[in-house]
Protein backbone atom coordinates (compact mmCIF):
# COMPACT_ATOMS: atom_id res chain seq x y z
CA UNK A 1 0.00 0.00 0.00
CA UNK A 2 1.32 3.45 -0.93
CA UNK A 3 1.15 6.39 1.47
CA UNK A 4 -2.02 8.44 1.20
CA UNK A 5 -1.59 11.71 -0.68
CA UNK A 6 -2.72 15.13 0.52
CA UNK A 7 -6.36 15.84 -0.36
CA UNK A 8 -6.36 18.14 -3.40
CA UNK A 9 -9.31 20.10 -2.01
CA UNK A 10 -7.66 20.70 1.37
CA UNK A 11 -6.40 24.17 0.39
CA UNK A 12 -9.73 24.94 -1.26
CA UNK A 13 -11.57 24.18 1.99
CA UNK A 14 -9.35 26.66 3.81
CA UNK A 15 -9.92 29.33 1.17
CA UNK A 16 -13.69 28.81 1.31
CA UNK A 17 -13.79 28.65 5.14
CA UNK A 18 -15.41 25.20 5.07
CA UNK A 19 -14.72 24.57 8.77
CA UNK A 20 -16.61 27.78 9.63
CA UNK A 21 -19.66 26.91 7.55
CA UNK A 22 -18.43 27.87 4.07
CA UNK A 23 -19.20 30.87 1.89
CA UNK A 24 -22.69 32.36 1.38
CA UNK A 25 -22.62 31.96 -2.43
CA UNK A 26 -21.34 28.45 -3.10
CA UNK A 27 -20.91 27.48 -6.73
CA UNK A 28 -18.76 24.52 -5.63
CA UNK A 29 -21.49 21.93 -5.08
CA UNK A 30 -21.54 19.02 -7.49
CA UNK A 31 -24.89 17.40 -6.73
CA UNK A 32 -28.44 17.78 -7.98
CA UNK A 33 -31.05 19.49 -5.80
CA UNK A 34 -31.03 17.68 -2.43
CA UNK A 35 -34.15 15.91 -1.28
CA UNK A 36 -35.64 16.33 2.18
CA UNK A 37 -36.83 13.35 4.16
CA UNK A 38 -40.32 14.91 4.24
CA UNK A 39 -40.36 14.95 0.41
CA UNK A 40 -39.15 11.37 0.28
CA UNK A 41 -41.78 10.08 2.71
CA UNK A 42 -44.46 12.05 0.87
CA UNK A 43 -43.51 10.47 -2.47
CA UNK A 44 -43.59 7.02 -0.86
CA UNK A 45 -47.01 7.71 0.67
CA UNK A 46 -48.39 9.09 -2.63
CA UNK A 47 -47.21 5.90 -4.33
CA UNK A 48 -49.20 3.89 -1.79
CA UNK A 49 -46.14 2.00 -0.55
CA UNK A 50 -47.48 1.30 2.95
CA UNK A 51 -45.11 -1.63 3.49
CA UNK A 52 -42.04 0.53 2.96
CA UNK A 53 -43.36 3.25 5.26
CA UNK A 54 -43.95 0.63 7.97
CA UNK A 55 -40.44 -0.71 7.44
CA UNK A 56 -39.08 2.82 7.89
CA UNK A 57 -40.90 3.22 11.22
CA UNK A 58 -40.23 -0.25 12.58
CA UNK A 59 -36.90 -1.49 11.17
CA UNK A 60 -34.42 -3.25 13.38
CA UNK A 61 -31.05 -1.70 14.26
CA UNK A 62 -29.23 -5.00 13.81
CA UNK A 63 -26.48 -5.42 11.24
CA UNK A 64 -27.42 -5.54 7.57
CA UNK A 65 -25.71 -8.16 5.37
CA UNK A 66 -22.22 -7.44 4.04
CA UNK A 67 -22.66 -5.88 0.63
CA UNK A 68 -26.20 -4.69 1.34
CA UNK A 69 -29.65 -6.18 1.88
CA UNK A 70 -31.25 -8.03 -1.01
CA UNK A 71 -34.26 -5.73 -1.34
CA UNK A 72 -31.99 -2.73 -2.04
CA UNK A 73 -29.76 -4.73 -4.39
CA UNK A 74 -32.86 -5.82 -6.34
CA UNK A 75 -33.88 -2.16 -6.81
CA UNK A 76 -30.37 -1.15 -7.90
CA UNK A 77 -30.20 -4.01 -10.43
CA UNK A 78 -33.27 -2.56 -12.18
CA UNK A 79 -31.11 0.38 -13.33
CA UNK A 80 -29.13 -1.98 -15.59
CA UNK A 81 -29.77 -4.55 -18.30
CA UNK A 82 -31.24 -8.04 -17.98
CA UNK A 83 -27.84 -9.62 -17.25
CA UNK A 84 -27.61 -7.75 -13.94
CA UNK A 85 -29.38 -9.14 -10.87
CA UNK A 86 -29.06 -8.54 -7.14
CA UNK A 87 -26.12 -10.98 -7.12
CA UNK A 88 -24.14 -8.56 -9.31
CA UNK A 89 -24.51 -5.62 -6.88
CA UNK A 90 -22.43 -4.61 -3.84
CA UNK A 91 -23.70 -1.78 -1.63
CA UNK A 92 -21.41 0.63 0.25
CA UNK A 93 -21.88 3.63 2.56
CA UNK A 94 -21.22 6.05 -0.32
CA UNK A 95 -18.95 5.84 -3.37
CA UNK A 96 -15.63 6.87 -1.78
CA UNK A 97 -15.04 3.52 -0.10
CA UNK A 98 -16.39 1.74 -3.19
CA UNK A 99 -13.70 3.35 -5.37
CA UNK A 100 -11.03 2.37 -2.86
CA UNK A 101 -12.33 -1.19 -2.61
CA UNK A 102 -12.23 -1.64 -6.38
CA UNK A 103 -8.68 -0.27 -6.53
CA UNK A 104 -7.41 -2.64 -3.83
CA UNK A 105 -9.11 -5.55 -5.60
CA UNK A 106 -7.76 -4.87 -9.10
CA UNK A 107 -4.91 -2.32 -9.05
CA UNK A 108 -2.61 -3.41 -6.23
CA UNK A 109 -0.16 -5.51 -8.24
CA UNK A 110 -0.68 -4.25 -11.76
CA UNK A 111 -0.52 -1.25 -14.07
CA UNK A 112 -3.47 1.14 -14.06
CA UNK A 113 -4.41 3.97 -16.42
CA UNK A 114 -6.38 6.95 -15.09
CA UNK A 115 -7.34 10.30 -16.61
CA UNK A 116 -6.84 13.79 -15.23
CA UNK A 117 -8.17 16.27 -14.27
CA UNK A 118 -10.71 14.37 -12.23
CA UNK A 119 -12.20 13.56 -8.87
CA UNK A 120 -9.28 12.66 -6.61
CA UNK A 121 -10.62 9.34 -5.32
CA UNK A 122 -11.35 8.21 -8.88
CA UNK A 123 -7.87 9.20 -10.03
CA UNK A 124 -5.71 8.28 -7.04
CA UNK A 125 -7.34 5.24 -5.42
CA UNK A 126 -5.18 2.88 -7.59
CA UNK A 127 -2.07 4.74 -6.42
CA UNK A 128 -3.13 4.35 -2.77
CA UNK A 129 -3.59 0.64 -3.43
CA UNK A 130 0.08 0.40 -4.35
CA UNK A 131 -0.21 -0.14 -8.08
CA UNK A 132 1.81 1.42 -10.90
CA UNK A 133 -0.30 4.24 -12.32
CA UNK A 134 -0.12 6.19 -15.58
CA UNK A 135 -1.96 9.53 -15.57
CA UNK A 136 -3.24 10.50 -19.02
CA UNK A 137 -4.08 14.23 -19.24
CA UNK A 138 -7.32 15.17 -20.94
CA UNK A 139 -7.49 18.27 -23.12
CA UNK A 140 -10.20 20.92 -23.48
CA UNK A 141 -9.39 20.94 -27.20
CA UNK A 142 -10.80 17.36 -27.27
CA UNK A 143 -13.78 18.35 -25.07
CA UNK A 144 -12.04 16.41 -22.28
CA UNK A 145 -12.76 13.11 -24.04
CA UNK A 146 -10.27 10.27 -24.21
CA UNK A 147 -7.81 10.41 -27.11
CA UNK A 148 -7.69 6.79 -28.24
CA UNK A 149 -4.20 7.00 -29.72
CA UNK A 150 -2.85 8.42 -26.46
CA UNK A 151 -4.64 5.67 -24.54
CA UNK A 152 -3.29 2.97 -26.84
CA UNK A 153 0.24 4.28 -26.32
CA UNK A 154 -0.24 4.13 -22.53
CA UNK A 155 -1.39 0.49 -22.41
CA UNK A 156 1.34 -2.03 -21.56
CA UNK A 157 1.30 -5.83 -21.19
CA UNK A 158 0.95 -5.23 -17.43
CA UNK A 159 -2.13 -3.02 -17.74
CA UNK A 160 -4.95 -4.74 -15.86
CA UNK A 161 -7.13 -1.81 -14.75
CA UNK A 162 -8.44 1.33 -16.46
CA UNK A 163 -10.54 3.93 -14.66
CA UNK A 164 -12.86 6.19 -16.65
CA UNK A 165 -15.49 8.75 -15.69
CA UNK A 166 -18.56 9.16 -17.92
CA UNK A 167 -20.33 11.58 -17.73
CA UNK A 168 -17.16 13.47 -16.91
CA UNK A 169 -16.53 15.46 -13.76
CA UNK A 170 -15.58 18.33 -13.66
CA UNK A 171 -16.50 19.42 -17.22
CA UNK A 172 -19.87 17.69 -17.64
CA UNK A 173 -18.87 16.41 -21.08
CA UNK A 174 -19.71 12.99 -22.44
CA UNK A 175 -18.36 10.66 -25.10
CA UNK A 176 -20.51 10.23 -28.18
CA UNK A 177 -21.91 6.75 -28.81
CA UNK A 178 -19.37 6.33 -31.58
CA UNK A 179 -16.45 7.35 -29.35
CA UNK A 180 -17.65 5.00 -26.62
CA UNK A 181 -17.88 2.11 -29.06
CA UNK A 182 -14.38 2.82 -30.39
CA UNK A 183 -13.03 3.00 -26.84
CA UNK A 184 -14.49 -0.40 -25.95
CA UNK A 185 -13.24 -1.94 -29.21
CA UNK A 186 -9.74 -0.73 -28.38
CA UNK A 187 -9.79 -2.26 -24.89
CA UNK A 188 -11.25 -5.54 -26.21
CA UNK A 189 -8.32 -5.80 -28.62
CA UNK A 190 -5.89 -6.17 -25.70
CA UNK A 191 -5.73 -9.66 -24.19
CA UNK A 192 -9.27 -10.44 -25.38
CA UNK A 193 -10.79 -7.86 -23.09
CA UNK A 194 -9.15 -9.12 -19.88
CA UNK A 195 -8.51 -5.55 -18.66
CA UNK A 196 -10.95 -4.51 -15.94
CA UNK A 197 -12.62 -1.14 -16.58
CA UNK A 198 -14.05 0.77 -13.65
CA UNK A 199 -16.48 3.41 -14.89
CA UNK A 200 -17.30 6.19 -12.44
CA UNK A 201 -20.92 6.71 -13.53
CA UNK A 202 -22.11 8.90 -10.68
CA UNK A 203 -23.64 11.44 -13.12
CA UNK A 204 -25.27 8.87 -15.39
CA UNK A 205 -29.06 9.47 -15.71
CA UNK A 206 -28.43 13.24 -15.67
CA UNK A 207 -27.80 13.56 -19.41
CA UNK A 208 -29.32 16.85 -20.53
CA UNK A 209 -30.72 15.09 -23.58
CA UNK A 210 -31.75 11.42 -23.08
CA UNK A 211 -30.42 10.58 -26.56
CA UNK A 212 -26.88 11.26 -25.30
CA UNK A 213 -27.05 8.61 -22.57
CA UNK A 214 -24.44 5.89 -22.96
CA UNK A 215 -25.01 2.30 -21.90
CA UNK A 216 -23.50 1.52 -18.51
CA UNK A 217 -20.12 -0.17 -18.72
CA UNK A 218 -21.70 -3.28 -17.14
CA UNK A 219 -24.10 -3.57 -20.07
CA UNK A 220 -21.32 -3.02 -22.60
CA UNK A 221 -18.18 -4.83 -21.45
CA UNK A 222 -17.79 -8.21 -19.72
CA UNK A 223 -15.12 -7.01 -17.27
CA UNK A 224 -16.76 -3.69 -16.46
CA UNK A 225 -17.52 -2.28 -13.02
CA UNK A 226 -19.97 0.57 -12.56
CA UNK A 227 -19.60 2.90 -9.55
CA UNK A 228 -22.61 5.03 -8.53
CA UNK A 229 -23.71 7.14 -5.57
CA UNK A 230 -27.15 8.44 -4.64
CA UNK A 231 -25.92 11.99 -4.09
CA UNK A 232 -25.51 13.09 -7.71
CA UNK A 233 -28.58 12.26 -9.88
CA UNK A 234 -31.07 11.96 -7.03
CA UNK A 235 -29.75 14.62 -4.63
CA UNK A 236 -29.86 12.04 -1.83
CA UNK A 237 -26.47 13.04 -0.41
CA UNK A 238 -27.24 12.32 3.24
CA UNK A 239 -28.48 8.82 2.49
CA UNK A 240 -24.79 7.91 1.99
CA UNK A 241 -25.43 4.90 -0.21
CA UNK A 242 -23.27 3.95 -3.19
CA UNK A 243 -22.62 0.73 -5.06
CA UNK A 244 -20.45 -1.29 -7.40
CA UNK A 245 -22.01 -3.46 -10.09
CA UNK A 246 -20.33 -5.99 -12.38
CA UNK A 247 -21.62 -8.69 -14.76
CA UNK A 248 -18.58 -10.76 -13.73
CA UNK A 249 -19.49 -12.68 -10.56
CA UNK A 250 -15.87 -13.64 -9.90
CA UNK A 251 -15.08 -9.90 -9.86
CA UNK A 252 -17.93 -9.38 -7.37
CA UNK A 253 -16.47 -12.13 -5.16
CA UNK A 254 -13.06 -10.46 -5.26
CA UNK A 255 -14.63 -7.12 -4.37
CA UNK A 256 -16.49 -8.76 -1.47
CA UNK A 257 -13.23 -10.08 -0.04
CA UNK A 258 -11.71 -6.60 -0.05
CA UNK A 259 -14.92 -4.95 1.15
CA UNK A 260 -14.82 -7.15 4.25
CA UNK A 261 -11.81 -5.19 5.55
CA UNK A 262 -13.11 -1.74 4.71
CA UNK A 263 -16.80 -1.49 5.57
CA UNK A 264 -18.90 -4.18 7.17
CA UNK A 265 -22.38 -3.08 6.13
CA UNK A 266 -24.57 -0.04 5.44
CA UNK A 267 -27.16 1.34 7.85
CA UNK A 268 -30.62 -0.17 7.43
CA UNK A 269 -32.17 3.30 7.71
CA UNK A 270 -30.03 4.42 4.76
CA UNK A 271 -30.98 1.32 2.79
CA UNK A 272 -34.69 2.00 3.28
CA UNK A 273 -34.29 5.62 2.24
CA UNK A 274 -32.33 4.45 -0.83
CA UNK A 275 -35.15 2.08 -1.79
CA UNK A 276 -37.64 4.95 -1.42
CA UNK A 277 -35.48 7.12 -3.68
CA UNK A 278 -35.12 4.44 -6.36
CA UNK A 279 -38.84 3.67 -6.37
CA UNK A 280 -39.47 7.40 -7.02
CA UNK A 281 -36.51 7.71 -9.38
CA UNK A 282 -38.39 8.90 -12.47
CA UNK A 283 -40.12 11.70 -10.58
CA UNK A 284 -36.93 12.84 -8.84
CA UNK A 285 -34.84 12.76 -12.02
CA UNK A 286 -37.49 14.70 -13.95
CA UNK A 287 -37.44 17.42 -11.27
CA UNK A 288 -33.66 17.57 -11.08
CA UNK A 289 -33.14 17.68 -14.85
CA UNK A 290 -35.65 20.52 -15.09
CA UNK A 291 -33.64 22.51 -12.53
CA UNK A 292 -30.35 21.68 -14.26
CA UNK A 293 -31.56 22.61 -17.75
CA UNK A 294 -33.09 25.88 -16.51
CA UNK A 295 -29.81 26.75 -14.78
CA UNK A 296 -27.86 25.80 -17.89
CA UNK A 297 -29.79 28.48 -19.81
CA UNK A 298 -28.62 31.03 -17.22
CA UNK A 299 -25.05 29.76 -17.55
CA UNK A 300 -25.15 30.08 -21.33
CA UNK A 301 -26.28 33.71 -20.99
CA UNK A 302 -23.47 34.38 -18.54
CA UNK A 303 -20.89 32.85 -20.89
CA UNK A 304 -22.20 34.85 -23.86
CA UNK A 305 -22.17 38.09 -21.87
CA UNK A 306 -18.58 37.61 -20.72
CA UNK A 307 -17.15 35.72 -23.69
CA UNK A 308 -14.04 37.92 -23.69
CA UNK A 309 -13.13 36.60 -20.22
CA UNK A 310 -14.31 32.98 -20.20
CA UNK A 311 -14.47 29.92 -22.45
CA UNK A 312 -15.80 26.40 -21.85
CA UNK A 313 -16.84 23.12 -23.35
CA UNK A 314 -20.64 23.25 -23.16
CA UNK A 315 -21.68 20.46 -20.74
CA UNK A 316 -23.79 17.56 -21.97
CA UNK A 317 -24.60 15.89 -18.67
CA UNK A 318 -24.48 16.16 -14.92
CA UNK A 319 -24.61 19.24 -12.73
CA UNK A 320 -21.09 20.66 -13.18
CA UNK A 321 -19.13 22.53 -15.83
CA UNK A 322 -15.46 23.54 -16.19
CA UNK A 323 -14.90 27.18 -17.17
CA UNK A 324 -11.62 28.73 -18.30
CA UNK A 325 -10.85 32.19 -16.89
CA UNK A 326 -8.64 33.92 -19.48
CA UNK A 327 -7.33 36.84 -17.36
CA UNK A 328 -6.42 34.88 -14.20
CA UNK A 329 -5.28 31.46 -13.07
CA UNK A 330 -8.13 29.67 -11.32
CA UNK A 331 -6.13 29.67 -8.06
CA UNK A 332 -6.04 33.48 -8.03
CA UNK A 333 -9.64 33.75 -9.20
CA UNK A 334 -10.82 31.33 -6.50
CA UNK A 335 -9.06 33.31 -3.76
CA UNK A 336 -10.46 36.64 -5.02
CA UNK A 337 -13.99 35.23 -5.27
CA UNK A 338 -13.77 33.84 -1.73
CA UNK A 339 -13.06 37.35 -0.45
CA UNK A 340 -16.51 38.44 -1.66
CA UNK A 341 -18.26 35.28 -0.44
CA UNK A 342 -18.33 33.23 -3.67
CA UNK A 343 -17.01 29.67 -3.78
CA UNK A 344 -15.80 27.87 -6.91
CA UNK A 345 -13.44 24.91 -7.29
CA UNK A 346 -10.12 25.81 -8.98
CA UNK A 347 -8.17 23.42 -11.20
CA UNK A 348 -5.88 22.40 -8.33
CA UNK A 349 -8.84 20.48 -6.83
CA UNK A 350 -8.73 18.06 -9.77
CA UNK A 351 -5.08 17.16 -10.33
CA UNK A 352 -1.85 16.87 -8.39
CA UNK A 353 0.01 19.19 -10.75
CA UNK A 354 -1.95 21.79 -12.70
CA UNK A 355 -0.69 21.80 -16.28
CA UNK A 356 -0.73 24.99 -18.33
CA UNK A 357 -3.66 24.01 -20.53
CA UNK A 358 -6.05 23.92 -17.56
CA UNK A 359 -4.59 26.47 -15.12
CA UNK A 360 -7.44 28.92 -15.76
CA UNK A 361 -10.19 26.31 -15.31
CA UNK A 362 -12.57 26.25 -12.36
CA UNK A 363 -15.61 24.08 -11.70
CA UNK A 364 -19.09 25.49 -11.24
CA UNK A 365 -21.99 23.41 -9.93
CA UNK A 366 -25.46 24.34 -11.20
CA UNK A 367 -27.75 21.59 -9.95
CA UNK A 368 -29.59 23.50 -7.23
CA UNK A 369 -32.54 25.87 -7.00
CA UNK A 370 -30.42 28.67 -5.46
CA UNK A 371 -28.13 28.84 -8.48
CA UNK A 372 -29.60 32.03 -10.00
CA UNK A 373 -28.75 34.17 -6.97
CA UNK A 374 -25.23 32.76 -6.79
CA UNK A 375 -24.60 33.31 -10.49
CA UNK A 376 -25.85 36.90 -10.18
CA UNK A 377 -23.27 37.46 -7.45
CA UNK A 378 -20.55 36.10 -9.75
CA UNK A 379 -21.79 38.37 -12.56
CA UNK A 380 -21.60 41.36 -10.23
CA UNK A 381 -17.98 40.44 -9.39
CA UNK A 382 -17.00 40.13 -13.06
CA UNK A 383 -18.62 43.48 -13.93
CA UNK A 384 -16.42 45.10 -11.29
CA UNK A 385 -13.30 43.52 -12.80
CA UNK A 386 -13.77 44.61 -16.42
CA UNK A 387 -11.19 47.40 -16.44
CA UNK A 388 -8.56 45.35 -14.61
CA UNK A 389 -9.13 42.25 -16.73
CA UNK A 390 -9.15 44.19 -20.00
CA UNK A 391 -5.69 45.48 -19.12
CA UNK A 392 -4.42 41.97 -18.38
CA UNK A 393 -5.79 40.64 -21.66
CA UNK A 394 -4.33 43.60 -23.53
CA UNK A 395 -0.90 42.62 -22.21
CA UNK A 396 -1.50 39.10 -23.49
CA UNK A 397 -0.56 37.11 -20.40
CA UNK A 398 -2.75 35.49 -17.76
CA UNK A 399 -1.99 36.56 -14.18
CA UNK A 400 -0.69 33.58 -12.24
Amino acid sequence: MAALTTPWSKHHKKVTRAAAGGLPYSLSNSFAQPLTNVELLSMTKDRGDVELLEEWSNHSLEYTPNGGSEDLRVEIAKLYGDAISAANVLVFPGAQVALQTAAFAFASNSHTIVFTPGYQSTVQAPLHAGGAVTNVPLSPSDSFTINLQTLQNAITPDTKYIVINQPYNPAGTLMTHSQYSSFLSLILSFNSGSITILSDEVYRLLEHSPARRLPSIVDSYPNGISCVTMSKPWGACGVTIGWLVSPNLSAIEKLKDVQYFGTACPSRASEIQAIMVLKSSDKILERNLKIINENKVLLNRFMEKFMEYFTWNVPDAGATCFIDCLPLSSAILGAELAEVGIGVKPAYCFCEEVYEEIEGYFRVGYGERGFKERLEKLEEFVEGKREEWDEILKNGERRR
